[in-house]
């Protein structure tokens, strides 16, 4: 069963115990009032047949597009009963490197505002395929107004959230390495003025954020990387389970 905290309310002549989120009528009954609705705006895992694989399963109609450069190819590979998204490794410096995003059109539902929100996805990214850094997840660009973000950052593999508007960037990095070849859950929680980063269910790391913090922009969500172009901080492991939800 689930416990919930308590507060202790003084009414003349009563001492009532409030569940925290109900409030107090004048006559001092307690009355539930619920917070506000969590709803998943998209979410990705990427296991439909054909194209199939890259519809939004929330039922919000964010469907994916692959965008690839450098003659990049969409691997998709078995993850848990079901399918994830192979990245294009690394490669030497001076040759045409394949890049790939997977890109859905921006809307006003994937802007949260300053609401609270949640971003993930599963992923697992091999030791010998970090580098300066790579994008999971992101929507707006840092110079460009606002944007939400999941990284992996450095050649050490520590995953990072990024929340921008204006020209601050706040950022919760995490304390752990998720770069040896495992599968772990990744996931940025925004809640007022507190940014967290969690690995596998456990915050590792966190930022302070200011209250009045709005994301909202018109660019469209990516997947792997933030274009198909040089320079694009491509991601180069296995990504599944990608989700974004606000409330």
């Amino acid at each position: 069963m689930k416990h919930f905290p308590l507060r202790r309310l003084v009414v003349p002549g009563l001492l009532i115990l409030l569940l925290t989120g109900t409030f107090a009528t004048p006559t001092g009954r307690a009355v539930w009032k619920p917070g506000p609705p969590v709803t998943t705006v998209a979410r990705f895992n990427f296991d439909g047949a054909g194209n199939a694989a890259w519809s939004d399963i929330s039922g919000h109609g964010h469907t994916l597009t692959p965008v690839t450069g450098g003659q990049a190819t969409v691997i998709r590979e078995s993850h848990a009963g079901g399918q994830a998204v192979r990245f294009p490794p690394r490669c030497k410096r001076g040759r045409p490197c394949p890049r790939m995003v997977l890109r859905a059109a921006g809307t006003p539902a994937l802007n949260p505002g300053a609401r609270p929100f949640r971003y993930g996805a599963a992923i697992r990214l091999a030791p010998n395929r970090t580098s300066k850094g790579q994008n999971l997840l992101q929507k707006g660009f840092s110079a460009e107004g606002s944007q939400y973000k999941l990284q992996i950052d450095g050649r050490s593999g520590h995953p990072s959230c990024a929340l921008v508007a204006g020209k601050a960037i706040h950022l919760a990095l995490a304390k752990l390495s998720v770069a040896d070849d495992r599968w772990h859950t990744l996931e940025c929680r925004r809640a007022g003025t507190s940014l967290s980063v969690l690995i596998d269910g456990v915050t590792q790391g966190s930022a302070v954020v200011p209250a009045g913090l709005s994301i909202s922009n018109g660019r469209p969500l990516s997947i792997g990387g933030k274009s198909a172009y040089g320079d694009n901080d491509q991601y180069h492991g296995l990504l599944d389970d990608v989700w974004i939800a606000v409330g």
